[in-house]
């Protein structure tokens, strides 16, 4: 049921009273006097949200009772290194926090049908989801588990956190790649912004079949930009049920889905502390293809990015395929064992392609010109980048530059989605 939630502008003060309100429903509503609790945040690329410093108080508040411990859900991103933890984590010790390793660190639970898979995707996909959850998570007796995160529109899942956590965070690869796959299949552009995808609705029944034994609950956060064009809290909701998720999912559709003309010019900033991959930068694609008009330009700045994948399999992977296409992609897939093998990457080059509707440049810090156009991608430099479009000066929005262009600058795609009137109707239709 929901505990609690709390809406309006938060700071961090009013966000650190609220962990520990969520603190104490936990004792009231999960268990009085946990001894082993678990914390399950989210990775580095959400660090702008604060989950870092709201996980740091949770478990200053019941380390002082209890031994807890601290799983990023990474899904299968390169795990933080010793510098990253104590960045985003603050003081908790560093041997309190653990790799989640998704393919051998994991347990089998159960199995969502593919009769299931395919009602709920309309026919579109037709494989059983295994559900391989991580095996500290499963196999160890925990008095209680807090997952935190934040609700924003996302590519595969319609809005980031919630059960996401589970069955991507902590799943295993089997999990991953039948999800990814199935959620590509059905089209990003029908899952952006949406309530329940037909991927969410497998994870809610997943949740609800295998996971209700667990003693967890959400402290979920909405975020959105003021008046001042700065990224702040506006909502906490907290509890251990689809409605807390859907509460938040609810605001983050009013405040994170920007409505817009048909844009011919985006340049957005992919921070270099945050984003080092392609796998992960490439939300700047997601969260404004629906409002990229045909023959537009989206330009990424990505001064930290140095690799396309996140592992080096999935790095080679894009390396020999690019970013080709859904039809493409599809029809290599059903020949290519590479692809079939690494279903979470083929699905990935699905979703990081503009279907050559419009053209996606990069400017990146430590990948070469020859390596991004081997990938589909067009090229610019980033100091050239940088000068010409410097995000200290942009505004977020409409800008026009000394020579007349106009621009339109995002500093944060991966918070929120922008769209046409048009492109949110059609899948509202849908």
């Amino acid at each position: 049921m929901p505990f609690f939630q709390e809406e309006g502008h938060l700071s961090r003060q009013r966000v650190l009273e609220l962990v520990n309100r969520a603190a104490a429903a936990a004792r009231e509503n999960i268990c009085r006097s946990p001894k082993r609790v678990l914390l399950l945040p989210p990775d580095i690329t959400r660090a702008h949200s604060g989950a870092g410093w709201i996980t740091e108080e949770f478990y200053r508040i019941f380390s002082q009772e209890a031994q807890v411990e601290v799983i990023p859900t990474l899904g299968q991103h390169v795990p933080h290194t010793p510098e990253q933890n104590r960045w985003m984590f603050g003081t908790i010790p560093l041997e309190h926090i653990h790799v989640h390793d998704w393919r051998d660190g994991v347990t089998k639970v159960g199995t969502i049908s593919a009769d299931f898979v395919k009602e709920k995707s309309g026919g579109k996909a037709d494989w059983e989801l295994p559900i391989m959850l991580n095996s500290k998570l499963m196999e160890e007796k925990w008095d209680l588990i807090i997952n935190v995160g934040h609700i924003v529109p996302h590519e595969v899942l319609g809005f980031a956190n919630h059960n996401k956590n589970y069955f991507i965070g902590l799943a295993g690869k089997e999990t991953i790649c039948a999800s990814h796959m199935m959620a590509a299949c059905c089209g990003i552009e029908n899952n952006l912004g949406r309530l329940i995808t037909p991927l969410r609705a497998c994870y809610n029944k997943a949740e609800q079949d295998f996971l209700g034994h667990l003693p967890d609950m959400y402290f979920q956060v909405v975020m959105a930009y003021d008046s001042a064009g700065q990224l702040g809290h506006t909502g906490v909701y907290v509890g251990n049920d689809l409605e807390t998720y859907l509460a938040g999912a609810r605001a983050s559709m009013q405040q994170n889905i920007t409505i817009v003309p048909p844009l011919k010019k985006v340049v957005a900033v992919m921070q270099g502390d945050e984003f080092y991959s392609t796998w992960v930068a490439n939300k700047a694609i997601y969260r404004t293809r629906m409002a990229m008009a045909d023959g537009g330009e989206l330009l990424i700045i990505a001064p930290g990015l140095k690799r396309f994948g996140e592992q080096p399999d999935v790095d080679q992977l894009i390396r020999k395929y690019g970013y080709c296409g859904t039809d493409n992609v599809m029809a290599l897939w059903r020949r290519e064992a590479m692809l079939q093998e690494l279903e979470h990457g083929t699905a990935h080059l699905m979703h990081g392609s503009s279907e050559d509707r419009f053209q996606i440049t990069y400017a990146p810090g430590h990948l070469s010109k020859a390596e991004m156009e081997s990938v589909n991608f067009g090229y610019m430099d980033l100091n050239e980048a940088v000068k010409r479009y410097d995000p200290e000066r942009m505004k977020n929005g409409f800008n026009t530059m000394p020579d007349g262009e106009e621009v339109y600058f995002i500093s944060t795609p991966s918070a929120g989605l922008w769209a046409t009137k048009e492109k949110m109707q059609r899948q509202e239709d849908q």
